[in-house]
């Protein structure tokens, strides 16, 4: 899958398995941190996702995988100057 414009993401196949709502699948762009801790990109159509995960989970997955991101957080708060 390649964003671009009027390009569709691939269908999330298994909507049903979790209670969290906020899904979006996206492809893993990039893996950085090699320490206790890494940060994960998602290109998920327009928009990119950053996550941060132990590195140890973060190793078994590589650029351009097919993935879902799910959020579930009971306060996201963004502020601007």
């Amino acid at each position: 899958w390649q964003a671009g414009e009027g390009a569709q993401p691939p269908a999330d196949r298994h909507p049903g398995t979790m209670s969290a709502r906020n899904r979006v699948v996206g492809l893993w762009t990039r893996v950085t941190g090699e320490t206790v801790m890494a940060e994960v990109e998602m290109q998920c159509g327009p928009f990119t996702i950053v996550s941060l995960m132990s590195s140890e989970s973060a190793r078994a997955l590589e650029p351009g995988a097919v993935a879902v991101a799910v959020v579930k957080a009971t306060t996201v708060i963004v502020e601007t100057p």
